[in-house]
């Protein structure tokens, strides 16, 4: 997912940690609410870590943890009791701290007294701010030492820094505390069984007054936060859910949940929203990610798709820099925030050191035509796409072999440089690593169907010539695919070719991305897929990164031998698409069933062990959780095997349900469609649909392909 070399990769964050994210702002806590300095915890926004401690104490001692509650993706109510220093094990003094992150954090502190006598109370906070470059805190690095100054000014406390010509702070506002430099506290007497409470906000400074501050308090006189409001918006205009399986209803809910929370707006386009890679260290626009992202979440809520588009467009590469890896036509690897930007790949507050995002761009384009925006929409967009696609033949294919494949253009960049970006990702059957510049097969899929797109697109505006041009070198491409790529003696596609253009021959889950795409010849599909069903591909719970018999493999490690939910939901619907039901099947319920012992939440990866060897699927310690293409895995699962998909243009919404019966009956409402809400039920199998737009009709069947809709354009021009 993110920019990782051999020395780049983040430290976990330890059992029980919770995080809470909204946009590009999160928190990292321990299980008692509490922030440790020296830590990776903090309150974060920016790409700045605004609060590395946050310690709450009563009477000297601190809170022995009892329960945390993630209530919304930004709301946490952590409960714990004062530990006690006499002879008695039970304290009576129960702690309450129900937190939620907006840009900052307000925290409501609630303190019961449980004992039949009054209750003399002192809480103190002490508050740690070492304003911390994201990168800093994630690689462990030493953080540079900030000049800062604390004082009390009107009630609140004001921790001012600067470093060069950066300013940082923070207002910890809470009315009635004693405010002190190191922190602020409350001395009250609580009643029996009675209880006292204060709000605690913490207001960021960035370069001066922050211009989105948190709320006054964790509600208005409505019973609503800022945040509630957003995320009821989100929900009023995605699909209501209702699936007879109640876990994979938990699981699709939290899908939802996460979806919304990890949406964040282009600064310079407010009305376009993206979505966020994943928390705690990717909170802002990366390109595969919030593509593919975006892709999976079409049938929810396609605006997304559309802004996310709009917004890499806008950043698009103009200028050859190899410190940044930009090209003219490159889609951007990953964005940064604010002064991070000079710890960052490149060193810049955009990379671009990714082989797969630019034509990703244009498959999701190809994508978001049929989803019914405007023509000039979309015709905005095309010379974006032209641009890329002129990107994949001059830099993508730079020795002219026909292939896209990348090499690093400077030793601070990203060694590898596709979805398996991890140093170690690419290597051949006996472990070795592979040399570049590497051609990966999922890269040649996702350009494969680049070209398909705009020649689509092309026909549809009645540009014969172009479309012809891209069909036809689509068309190549997957011939010379099979022939070079194919290794017949181990019935497997090759990851990758190597510098001297040998099959790099490890058994890996990228073909399966090929699958979904129809870059496989259909007589190899059957053999592809006994091999991804395998024991060495398939663990119980999912489809292995790379086969356990391979050199390479080790279970807990990120790209070899692990559980890529992601990955795993792009395979689901390339079996569908070659006809492997049962397989599909066995595939997608493996993972819902992981996530019911996530609490309904798959996370980025899990380790590959055996089902059979652990009752649990065993986690990854620096998965990101929320993350994006993991929170629209489950979405793409479930519609892959509905087999629903939409050509606005032609008319057209194809169903043709394959939901296994352990699923039971499946009720969606408020689904978007063009300018309407659908209403879509499948019972006992049967599908039918309510609320189709004038001029729609709906069919029992697979959506026309790519490949059936160009060579339907090539025999009639006027599709």
């Amino acid at each position: 997912m993110a920019g990782w070399n051999n020395d780049t990769a983040a430290g976990p964050l330890g059992a029980g940690t919770v995080t809470l994210v909204e946009g590009t702002s999160f928190c990292i806590s321990l299980s008692n609410g509490d922030i440790h300095e020296g830590s990776a915890h903090g309150v974060f926004l920016q790409d700045t870590r605004m609060v590395s401690g946050w310690n709450l104490t009563i009477n000297g001692q601190s809170l022995e943890a009892l329960a945390s509650e993630t209530q919304e993706p930004y709301r946490a109510l952590f409960v714990g009791r004062v530990t006690r220093v006499d002879e008695y094990a039970d304290s009576p003094l129960i702690v309450e701290r129900l937190r939620e992150v907006e840009a900052g954090v307000t925290e409501r502190i609630t303190v019961w007294n449980y004992s039949l006598k009054p209750a003399v109370c002192e809480v103190s906070l002490s508050i740690a701010c070492d304003f911390a470059d994201l990168f800093e805190v994630k690689e462990a690095r030493t953080p540079r030492r900030w000049d800062e100054i604390r004082q009390p000014e009107d009630g609140s406390l004001v921790i001012r820094a600067a470093w060069r010509d950066a300013r940082k702070g923070v207002i910890v506002k809470a009315p009635g505390a004693k405010i002190e430099p190191e922190g602020l506290s409350f001395r009250f007497e609580i009643a029996p069984h009675a209880c006292w409470k204060t709000t605690v906000r913490i207001v960021p400074l960035l370069d001066g007054p922050s211009s989105s501050k948190p709320s006054g308090s964790l509600e208005d006189t409505r019973g609503v936060s800022p945040s509630d409001r957003r995320r009821q918006e989100w929900v009023d205009k995605i699909p209501v859910l209702q699936i007879g399986s109640p876990s994979i209803e938990r699981t699709l809910r939290r899908s939802y949940d996460d979806l919304g929370a990890l949406r964040i707006e282009d600064p310079h386009h407010q009305n376009r929203v993206v979505v966020a890679a994943g928390a705690p260290w990717f909170m802002t626009l990366f390109g595969r990610d919030s593509l593919w992202a975006s892709l999976m979440a079409l049938p929810v809520d396609p605006s997304l798709a559309l802004g996310t588009l709009q917004t890499l467009a806008d950043r698009q590469g103009t200028q050859v820099d190899p410190i940044s890896e930009e090209e003219p036509g490159k889609i951007l690897h990953e964005v940064r925030l604010d002064i991070s930007s000079g710890l960052s790949l490149g060193g810049k507050s955009i990379y671009y050191g990714s082989v797969d995002a630019t034509p990703l761009f244009v498959m999701l384009l190809g994508s978001v035509s049929r989803w019914g925006f405007s023509a000039d929409t979309i015709t905005n967009l095309l010379p974006h796409a032209d641009r890329a696609l002129e990107w994949i033949r001059r830099h993508g294919d730079r020795d002219g072999d026909g292939f896209v494949e990348y090499e690093r253009l400077n030793d601070q960049g990203l060694i590898n440089q596709g979805w398996k970006d991890s140093w170690d990702g690419i290597n051949f059957a006996d472990g070795t690593l592979a040399e570049p510049p590497i051609a990966l097969c999922e890269v040649q899929a996702y350009v494969y169907i680049a070209y398909l797109a705009r020649a689509w697109m092309a026909y549809d505006a009645g540009d014969t010539n172009l479309g012809d041009a891209c069909a036809a070198r689509a068309a190549d491409l997957k011939k010379r695919f099979n022939e070079k790529f194919w290794i017949p003696e181990r019935g497997y596609y090759a990851i990758a070719l190597d510098g001297s253009k040998r099959q790099v021959d490890a058994c890996a889950s990228n073909m399966g991305h090929c699958l979904w795409l129809g870059l496989i010849d259909e007589d190899k599909a059957p053999i592809v897929v006994e091999r991804l069903m395998s024991s060495e591909m398939f663990s119980g719970w999912g489809i292995r990164t790379l086969a356990s018999d391979m050199g390479a493999y080790n279970p807990a490690s990120y790209h070899n031998g692990s559980v890529w939910p992601h990955d795993n939901a792009i395979i689901v619907a390339g079996l569908v698409r070659y006809g492997f039901i049962s397989e599909a099947q066995r595939v997608a319920t493996a993972l819902l069933e992981a996530a019911d012992y996530c609490d309904g939440r798959l996370p980025e990866l899990f380790c590959g062990f055996e089902r059979e060897r652990f009752r649990e699927p065993i986690p990854y310690p620096t998965a990101c959780s929320p993350q994006a293409w993991s929170a629209t895995a489950p979405i793409l699962l479930i519609t892959s095997l509905m087999q629903y998909d939409t050509h606005v243009s032609r008319g057209g919404l194809w169903m043709d349900p394959v939901l296994p019966e352990s699923y039971g009956d499946l009720h969606i409402s408020n689904a978007p469609m063009s300018d309407s809400r659908l209403t879509i039920d499948i019972v006992n199998g049967l599908p039918s649909i309510q609320g189709l737009p004038s001029g729609m009709t709906f069919h029992r069947g697979h959506r026309p392909w790519l490949t059936e809709l160009v060579e339907q354009a090539r025999r009639s021009p006027t599709p």
